[in-house]
């Protein structure tokens, strides 16, 4: 099974609203590993390697988030990394 990386920096109201908790809950259920972190920006950094089926539904969630957020862009690109062994939060 291919694996894959991108780095996603997520930006609008996702600071304060459980977002990287939310995220790396969902990162496990879909099974995509790698890490979401604050930036002082007021953005949310997030590493996800997986299948390309895993990305696509990971992908999707981040453009909503939970519910409390506000999500106004989700900007990715390939990253070539090695995968982590799980999903940190940051």
């Amino acid at each position: 099974m291919s694996q894959r990386c991108i780095l996603c920096y997520v930006s609008g109201h996702v600071q304060g609203v459980f977002f990287r908790g939310s995220a790396q809950e969902e990162a496990l259920r879909v099974g995509v590993r790698g890490y979401a972190e604050n930036l002082r920006d007021g953005r949310v950094r997030v590493l996800a390697c997986g299948s390309e089926e895993a990305l696509e539904a990971f992908h999707a969630w981040l453009e909503k988030g939970p519910r409390a957020a506000r999500v106004e862009a989700v900007h990715c690109e390939d990253v070539d990394v090695e995968p982590p062994s799980g999903f940190d939060v940051r």
